[in-house]
């Protein structure tokens, strides 16, 4: 059974910088000159400051990179998840970011889950297309499941990306999107109940 659910994102390097006009989320200065982070979900985050994002591509040390489509397919995604013991229950791969929704066991920090499957990610396309210092920018987003609910409404937005490269579903979860309070849903639901009322 796994305890939490994760919808992790990140970016491909140099594709989406800070100051982008289609939203970022990073540090950036209030009116007072102190630095904030506008990452709540459901609330705004911030876009379009072409300073920071000069700034941003003059800290750059390698040309951005976009996947294409033989590179998406050498994902190394579900043998990351397979091997340390995480369920997978969906990914997409775009030319310029990644979704992947899983289940683990216990609490592990989810910078870690990102850091393990951009870390695996980066040796499979090092092996096949030389090597980089850099596939992918820092850190990414990292958004707890809760609920039956919020993973159906994750593995739609998962499956239903627009211009993806690869896309791949955990055959139970298509079956929870059709059944919202059946099978594995259900099942991690009750867990991350039981698990928030012992916390």
């Amino acid at each position: 059974m796994m305890d939490r659910f994760w919808l992790l994102t990140w970016t491909t390097y140099g594709s989406w910088l800070p100051g982008d006009a289609r939203g970022f989320v990073s540090e950036v200065r209030d009116e007072e000159g102190n630095k904030v982070l506008h990452n709540e979900p459901g609330t705004p985050c911030d876009a379009d400051l072409p300073s920071l994002a000069r700034y941003a591509a003059s800290r750059m040390t390698e040309d951005g990179i976009l996947l294409n489509r033989a590179q998406a397919e050498a994902e190394q995604l579900r043998e990351t998840a397979g091997h340390r013991g995480w369920r997978l229950l969906a990914l997409a791969v775009m030319a310029n970011h990644i979704h992947v929704l899983a289940g683990v066991p216990g609490d592990p920090d989810p910078e870690k889950l990102l850091g393990d499957f951009k870390a695996w990610c980066t040796r499979r396309l090092n092996q096949g297309w030389g090597g980089r210092e850099r596939w992918w920018t820092q850190s990414g987003s990292r958004r707890r499941k809760k609920t039956a609910h919020a993973l159906r409404t994750a593995i739609c937005y998962v499956r239903d990306q627009p211009h993806a490269l690869v896309v791949w579903l955990d055959p139970d979860a298509l079956a929870w999107i059709n059944e919202p309070a059946s099978g594995a849903a259900h099942e991690a639901s009750g867990a991350a109940s039981a698990r928030r009322s012992e916390e």
